[in-house]
């Protein structure tokens, strides 16, 4: 029997206030961006990336940090400096840890990019000569627009970068996805909020049961068991209304594991789906 097999991989960490985490733990709203922030608000969290290795392709979602991140903070973040502390220990950077599990960078089918934030498409240069890299054209769009959130130098002089369209399917807060195989074993489901092309992915076996993928619509198991939005977004309706849906979908029978990428709680490990 074929098999989906998803490896959940930690490409960086980052040292955030705990309201970006969860917008409720501060009265303060600017606590995230490191403003009136001190050192006992602080928490070190994991970044994850994710490989999949599927009957149709193997796919890798996000990068984490990029390995420039070793040598300057500011030269990666930016602005986003004052807010966040980003680190990338050694073996951690996702060419590393694709070779650890024996895959190089050209043998990866499809990169896809929830949104692009730093902490997710940092590593982009690293997995450059992949097959196809995609990205909503949504979250494109918002991102090459001026905003100190971005850093443009991660995706610059990549020329290999598509743009699809969400398409209506009856899936998600707003009934929009890619499916990615067009077999429903691999969607990437529309979650703004955060940002507005944001994506969450859903991996489904022949049996039904599905790992959820919930990108930064969530930062832990709290956000969505109390229906509390992390600390930055940009559309807080949107937020709200997409941690709704993984709220519904991390609590359906047929969902193994709903996993946040910058999970404290969530180790590396691996899932084996029924293809």
């Amino acid at each position: 029997m074929e098999q989906i097999k998803i490896h959940i991989l930690h490409t960086g960490l980052m040292e955030i206030d705990r309201s970006l985490a969860n917008a409720y733990l501060s009265r303060n709203h600017w606590a995230y961006s490191g403003l009136f922030s001190n050192r006992k608000r602080k928490i070190v969290v994991p970044i994850s990336s994710y490989l999949i290795e599927h009957p149709s392709g193997i796919v890798l979602i996000d990068t984490g940090w990029s390995k420039k991140i070793r040598q300057s903070q500011w030269q990666e973040l930016k602005i986003r400096k004052f807010g966040i502390n980003g680190y990338l220990p050694s073996g951690w950077a996702v060419d590393e840890q694709l070779n650890a599990l024996g895959f190089l960078p050209s043998d990866i089918d499809c990169v896809l990019l929830s949104h692009l934030h730093p902490d997710h498409v940092g590593g982009l240069q690293l997995v450059a000569k992949a097959k196809k890299i995609l990205v909503s054209r949504l979250e494109w769009d918002a991102a090459n627009k001026f905003s100190c959130i971005y850093n443009k130098q991660n995706w610059q002089n990549i020329i290999n970068i598509d743009k699809f369209e969400y398409k209506i399917l009856k899936i998600g807060p707003y009934y929009q996805a890619l499916d990615l195989f067009n077999d429903g074993s691999f969607l990437q489901v529309y979650t703004p909020g955060h940002t507005q092309g944001q994506f969450s992915t859903v991996v489904q076996g022949s049996d039904g049961r599905y790992v959820l993928l919930a990108s930064d619509v969530a930062f832990s198991q709290e956000n969505w068991n109390k229906l509390q939005i992390p600390g930055l977004y940009q559309d807080k309706t949107a937020a709200i209304r997409s941690l709704g849906w993984i709220q519904q979908a991390a609590n359906s029978s047929n969902c193994i594991e709903t996993l946040a990428n910058h999970d404290i709680n969530v180790k590396p490990h691996s899932i084996t789906l029924p293809y």
